[in-house]
């Protein structure tokens, strides 16, 4: 994983719009999902890439199993 650390407002910019990037935190891990088909635009199920996801994860049916396929860049600080 990248040495990168993200605050959450830093987060915030990599919102996958406007020729950004898309990432977002879990467990204070973050994830690049420009890439990621499912979140094209940044966008996935009504979440929004640019946030902390933590709480949302556990209610997908994938839970965290997609976690290992991920790139980490980086982690949430606080």
């Amino acid at each position: 994983m990248a040495d990168k650390e993200f605050t959450l407002e830093e987060l915030k910019q990599y919102d996958g719009q406007n020729g950004n990037k898309a990432y977002v935190a879990i467990d204070g891990v973050v994830y690049d999902m420009t890439d990621v088909k499912p979140w094209a635009g940044g966008k996935h199920h009504g979440n929004t890439a640019g946030n902390d996801l933590s709480d949302v994860i556990i209610h997908a049916p994938h839970k965290k199993s997609v976690l290992s396929k991920l790139t980490a860049v980086g982690k949430l600080t606080n």
